[in-house]
């Protein structure tokens, strides 16, 4: 496959100059002596680097699950990793959630400051006069925002209740900073001495299914918040949510999880329980779990764990407040490493599409043009209004019978009456939803099967999606089904997966199921090599020129230089997407220079969704690496005629490597994959 590398400087600066749209069409066209050519055979070598495993100790590691509806962080003493802290309770819980996270809301001043995150950050926007109120910037729900915007950079914006835009990337590091400081307070408050960020290793989690620049996006603000650094990079893990809690599954004792295909269980009690006898219980656990935040983890292997065997399958259900992210794992046993088998799916079917159904509902009946105005002008009070909605959406049941009462804020009824000149009541009377009615008490009532109605949206998508996935051959023979993750709570959903799915498999609910991935993100931080083997998401390559081969090419690609014809944008594949790719493995191939006396080569690395990719100029092929190797310096005697030029791929945790060696004068180059920048 002889051929040359395509790329210069000089011309790559040339034809940005005269035409920024040809960033990728054939920068050979105008190359300068930059080329170099496969030493043909092309060998690939998949060896694992021993210098992979950490040299670096750490007292403690702290895992953030920064979820898109509640936050939350978790660390474990290195010292016993047997017992995981959940963070301190939170100031200003809500009534009807208990729950060791707090919101995911952050509020600014008005001048763009830092002001407050979670509970704080709400109830002090919540107390603001209505006209200050609209000065602040108060974000919620934001995290969605990198699983949905196309085009991500560096730069993309938000926008807060107020209209007004601000940087993601601030925003993203300034909560990460918040939990920083929580979490160095409360570990130098236990430690009765000062704890240094050094001596932590951090650990986020991001849904598996964002593309890779949301997960690098997450890198970045985390350097920006000061938990790591490039130079540093190690410092801090970047999991995958559905990981992290297969992670902690694998260690769930029998008594710590709800097993739906034993017996109908509603909140993770059966019903064969007097209900008296239930309550009871539930409420004892609540109270159990209010004052522990220690969990101790027992280091042995759960006994659904020992029920697997070599090769068993099972399936991560992870649903959130955005995202449900759907992971197929196996076992390799002895030791129980997980090897990934089909690459991480999903989608935007979290619990917040049960919000969106509500406000729908409310604009069915009162009209799109208030529930829009409303948020604008009292932002605060619709802030209200869904907080309410939120401890009724976790009372709804399957067998349910009596309605479920919405308190409406009084400025909501108030801005009413003044938007339309008639009153709320008025409005339900009129509208025909027929499962609201209006209560004296000045509430929405709502039957219980009007809320079920507005869960359905979503069940349906997550049930589709899952049933789309057991099609999958990759995934038939599965044999447990583990819900996670905060809508995992929810007693419709884990009815509907049960009815669905519960003759193919069994299906588990860990206790404290919101819970789950922050203790196995701490666990992973623990021991990073847990998971052996992941599918690449994307294809990579670089670009090269072939030797022109006649009715092989295209001829619009065909470039004479030097007497020599060549193929340009030639794209030459490292790694598929879905392959298999081990933790750490090393992916080479080796080139030599066009010209013996070429003095510098640039190598430019691509990546695309695609399997099947020929060209660099294919659609859906995306830059986003350079590799420039100097390559003087080496005397004239001492380099062979064929000059070999190695270049190397590591894949590692959710970031990516590229290495070029020059091997007559050890020169080297690397470069970190980047998805923001090109």
């Amino acid at each position: 496959c002889g051929g040359r590398w395509e790329g210069g400087s000089r011309g790559r600066r040339h034809t940005c100059e005269t035409a920024p749209t040809s960033a990728y069409s054939s920068p050979a066209r105008s190359l300068g002596d930059t080329g170099i050519t496969p030493l043909s055979p092309s060998h690939i070598v998949n060896d694992t680097d021993p210098n992979v495993s950490e040299q670096q100790t750490f007292l403690v590691v702290v895992a953030i699950d920064f979820g898109t509806t509640s936050s939350g962080y978790a660390y474990s003493f290195t010292k016993e990793p047997e017992c995981i802290h959940v963070m301190r309770r939170w100031e200003g819980g809500d009534p009807g959630v208990s729950n060791q996270k707090t919101p995911t809301t952050i509020l600014l001043t008005p001048e763009r400051k830092f002001h407050s995150f979670g509970y704080a950050a709400r109830d002090f926007y919540h107390d603001l006069d209505p006209n200050e109120a609209k000065q602040w910037l108060y974000l919620e729900k934001f995290k969605m925002k990198l699983h949905t915007t196309g085009d991500l950079t560096m730069d993309t914006e938000l926008t807060a209740a107020n209209g007004k835009k601000v940087k993601a990337l601030e925003i993203f590091a300034y909560a990460l900073q918040y939990f920083k400081e929580q979490a160095l307070k409360e570990l130098s408050d236990q430690a009765g001495s000062e704890f240094e960020n050094s001596d932590v290793r951090w650990v986020i989690t991001v849904p598996a299914i964002w593309k890779q620049p949301a997960k690098q996006f997450m890198r970045q603000a985390a350097y920006q918040a000061g938990l790591a650094s490039p130079e540093n990079s190690e410092q801090l893990i970047i999991a995958l949510e559905p990981e992290a809690a297969s992670i902690y599954c694998r260690k769930l004792r029998l008594h710590q999880m709800t097993d739906l295909s034993s017996k109908a269980a509603v909140n993770g009690y059966s019903s064969s329980d007097t209900v008296g006898a239930g309550f009871a219980q539930a409420k004892e656990h609540i109270r159990r779990n209010r004052q522990s935040r220690t969990f101790l983890v027992e280091n042995v292997i759960g006994e659904i764990w020992s029920e697997l065997e070599e090769g068993d399958k099972y399936v991560v259900v992870d649903s959130g407040g955005g995202t449900v992210d759907l992971t197929v794992h196996q076992i390799r046993l002895p030791e129980g490493h997980l090897k990934e088998l089909y690459k991480a799916t999903g989608g935007p079917y979290g619990s917040l599409g049960v919000d969106y159904e509500f406000e729908k509902l409310l604009c069915k009946i009162f009209g799109e043009d208030f529930i829009e105005q409303f948020k604008i002008k009292r932002p605060a009070a619709w802030v209200d209004l869904m907080i309410a909605f939120e401890s009724r959406k976790r009372a709804a049941a399957p067998d349910r019978t009596n309605p479920l009462n919405i308190t409406l804020p009084f400025s909501f009824i108030d801005y009413y009456k003044k938007f339309r000149g008639h009153s709320v009541e008025h409005a339900l009377r009129k509208s025909n939803v027929d499962f609201v009615k209006w209560s004296s008490q000045g509430m929405l009532r709502m039957s219980p099967d009007a809320m079920n109605a507005l869960f359905k949206p979503t069940i349906d998508s997550i049930i589709e999606h899952l049933r789309d996935l057991f099609q999958k051959p990759e995934v038939s023979t599965v044999k447990f089904l583990f819900l996670v993750g905060g809508f995992a709570e929810a007693p419709l959903l884990q009815q509907a997966v049960q009815a669905a799915f519960g003759d193919k498999c069994r299906v588990i609910i860990p206790q404290d199921v919101g819970l789950t991935i922050l203790k196995g993100a701490v666990l992973f931080g623990l021991d990073p090599a847990v998971i052996k083997v992941r599918r690449s998401p994307l294809t990579y390559g670089v670009g090269v020129l072939n030797r022109y081969v006649e009715g092989k090419h295209p001829p619009e690609k065909l470039l004479v230089k030097d007497g020599t014809r060549w193929c340009t944008d030639v794209f030459d594949k490292f790694i598929s997407a879905d392959q298999s790719v081990a933790l750490g493995e090393l992916v080479k191939r080796s080139y030599t220079p066009a010209k013996p006396s070429q003095l510098v080569i640039v190598i430019n690395i691509y990546s695309s969704e695609l399997d099947d990719v020929s060209f660099i100029t294919d659609p859906g092929v995306k830059k986003c690496g350079t590799l420039r190797l100097d390559l003087t310096g080496a005397s004239s005697t001492n380099v062979p005629a064929r000059r070999e030029i190695q270049t190397l791929m590591q894949f590692g945790d959710t970031e990516i490597k590229a290495t070029a060696i020059d091997i007559a004068t050890s020169k080297s180059v690397k470069v970190g994959i980047d998805f923001l920048n090109y």
